[in-house]
């Protein structure tokens, strides 16, 4: 099997990756930018393995993707690549629109083109995944979850673009026919996260004895799901998944802001002592603009479908994950010392 991941380098994508090629042994092409969130470090583990190659390429460039596609010659494309954090979007928008949106159509275009010369079985076993967000869908009341026939409702720059993306993709597949299967994911975590996300940010913080900044009142409500859980949703997906439809992968497992952080500082406290209880450094600060106030994910159609369940509880997920960054400081050290932590998305939005 030879698939191509977009964005193999970030934190989904290179989970996505280490999967692949460690657990299932397929032959990968890993395909990144390698913007400020794209880190070749986190695929220390797949480096020298003879079923992996990297690209440092942009979506956006046509050339580079055709030649990249015409050479490797994948079976399946698992497109990953996006910018995805929401408060840089409030206030840098024309990345997100011009990775989410143009690359996403410039490598839909490289792959239709590609999939159009293929041949007999080949072409019939040819899958293109575009893996998406719960953002798409806006925010939900106390009650309900988002189910795949939910109206899409995007609150922020980055949800925007990410619903663009999706509709793009879907709209490939009704007019020309093309083998593409969308997911859409709750909030993931886990190792190699990027520093400037709430559970790598808190733990990281709260390691140092910094403040642990905590939007509004903390009563934001996520879906968490573990990161290795959904490199095996996205495998499941494109591997079983039907074309043409969307299949959207959740923890069941949702959480106010505020208790994440407090449980991170009870983990913490366990593991590492510090003397001082570190829920004392909880700080409340204004809001992000267009926070939404609840997400959470109905994964039952992947669930009975397909037969995928999440492995990781919040509890054991989130432990995991504060154990691997007490290990792994050589990885979160040098983006630490890049990225210190500062508020973002707070400025009023610039192009």
């Amino acid at each position: 099997m030879r698939v191509i991941v977009t964005g193999g380098a970030g934190f989904i994508g290179s989970a996505l990756v280490r999967y692949l090629v460690l657990q299932k042994g397929y032959d990968v092409l890993t395909i990144d930018a390698l913007t400020y969130a794209g880190c070749e470090a986190s695929l220390k583990e797949v480096e020298g393995r003879n079923n992996h190659r990297s690209l440092h390429a942009n979506i956006c460039d046509r050339a580079a993707m055709d030649k990249a596609i015409a050479e490797f010659q994948p079976d399946r494309i698992m497109h990953l690549a996006a910018e995805s954090h929401v408060d840089r979007s409030i206030t840098g928008a024309a990345d997100f629109i011009q990775t989410n949106v143009v690359g996403s159509f410039t490598l839909l275009e490289a792959a239709r083109a590609y999939w159009n010369g293929l041949e007999g079985a080949a072409k019939d076993a040819f899958r293109f995944l575009h893996v998406s967000t719960d953002e798409v869908y806006g925010s939900l009341g106390d009650e309900g979850l988002f189910e795949e026939t939910t109206p899409y409702d995007p609150s922020s720059p980055y949800s925007a673009s990410k619903a663009a993306s999706d509709h793009l993709a879907k709209a490939w597949h009704r007019t020309y026919g093309m083998p593409i299967v969308v997911s859409n994911c709750s909030n993931n975590y886990g190792p190699y996260h990027f520093p400037e996300k709430l559970i790598p940010l808190t733990i990281l913080n709260a390691l140092e004895g910094r403040k642990l900044p905590v939007y509004g009142k903390g009563e934001n409500i996520r879906d968490w799901l573990y990161v290795d859980d959904h490199a095996r949703a996205l495998d499941i997906i494109i591997e079983k998944g039907e074309p043409g439809e969307t299949y959207n992968v959740g923890g069941r497992n949702e959480r106010k802001n505020i208790d994440v952080v407090k449980r991170i500082c009870a983990v913490l406290d366990e593991l590492r002592p510090s003397g001082t209880a570190r829920v004392e450094l909880i700080e409340y600060v204004t809001d992000r603009p267009g926070h939404d106030a609840r997400y959470a994910i109905d994964a039952t159609k992947l669930e009975n479908e397909l037969g995928w369940r999440a492995q990781e509880n919040f509890d054991s997920g989130i432990e995991k994950t504060v154990r691997w960054y007490l290990d792994n400081e050589w990885w979160w050290r040098p983006l630490r010392d890049a990225y210190d932590g500062q508020r973002l998305g707070l400025e009023k939005a610039t192009a």
